[in-house]
């Protein structure tokens, strides 16, 4: 496990304690909230490239940047209800490729890409990038290709707070644990406990709600993706904080579009040393781990 890797974890472990005291094409929706975002005073460092090419072209000539997002994750991809504005740092690592493309964070068109159709949507064109809390594996990088990563994560247990009875991953052993569909949680749990019969819903924020009301004993995901959904119910739900994966989140795009992979591969270059990586974060997950965990390097596989 390399250096980068664990210092995330600790980072993640320690917001835990103090928070504590992945269908069809159907799944992916504009919502009135897609369209061009406003955000005009972003603080950033990042400019506009002074040559583009091949796709990265293609996008700036067509005018906008579509990424496919997640609209119910705090922290990391979640629409305001009240401004449709998609929030978070997977969406602000989308407007910095944007201020990269085009000079401007205003060029993105945000659709709702639920986990079970990120592959899809990249796959058939209907986004040109996928910034979702996504996973970089073997698997996945037969049918598309990853820039990053940019952030690496964690899997952990979300139970109520009341619970005493799990505490680690052996504890979900003949347990009711919810998680999303075709994602790599539900992998990990079936690899970290066998016979294990998950229950998959096709938003972690429905999982929460079922740990809430008793539907469910516990969700498992991402430590930071968890961590959001404690961040709306503190008094309710808890993080129980034994991180059982690393999870290195990428950013999907097409099979073989060198151009693109390579342009988005050195503007999160630029952005792990200008400063930009750390606003982001500050502005959004930042806001339940203060603390900016220690920043991936980019793999130029």
């Amino acid at each position: 496990m390399r250096t980068t890797r664990m210092a995330v974890v600790a980072a993640v472990s320690a917001l835990a304690l103090a928070v504590v005291g992945c269908g069809s094409t159907k799944d992916l929706d504009s919502g009135s909230g897609s369209g061009t975002q406003q955000n005009n005073s972003t603080g950033y460092q990042l400019k506009a490239a002074t040559s583009l090419s091949g796709s990265v072209q293609a996008i700036k000539d067509k005018g906008k940047l579509v990424v496919g997002t997640k609209f119910d994750q705090p922290g990391f991809g979640l629409q305001n209800p009240t401004t449709q504005k998609v929030e978070g740092f997977d969406a602000e690592i989308a407007r910095l490729i944007s201020i990269k493309i085009f000079g401007s964070p205003d060029k993105v068109e945000f659709k709702e890409a639920k986990t079970a159709v990120r592959e899809q949507v990249i796959q058939n064109g209907e986004v040109d990038l996928v910034v979702a809390t996504y996973t970089i594996n073997d698997a996945r990088k037969q049918k598309i290709d990853f820039a990053g990563p940019y952030f690496q994560a964690g899997q952990d247990i979300l139970v109520r707070k009341d619970n005493s009875t799990i505490a680690s991953v052996t504890d979900l052993a003949g347990k009711k644990v919810c998680t999303q569909q075709n994602s790599t949680s539900l992998k990990n749990l079936q690899d970290k406990v066998p016979g294990l019969k998950a229950q998959t819903l096709d938003s972690y924020a429905l999982c929460a709600e079922g740990v809430k009301d008793g539907t469910y004993d516990a969700l498992s995901t991402d430590n930071v993706i968890l961590l959001g959904l404690v961040s709306k119910s503190p008094d309710e739900l808890k993080v129980v904080n034994k991180p059982f994966t690393t999870e290195p989140y990428g950013i999907g795009l097409k099979k073989g579009d060198t151009a693109l992979r390579s342009f988005v591969n050195d503007a999160l270059d630029e952005v792990f040393t200008n400063g930009d990586w750390d606003k982001a974060w500050a502005k959004t997950a930042g806001q339940f781990l203060p603390q900016a965990p220690a920043k991936p390097s980019v793999d130029r596989y």
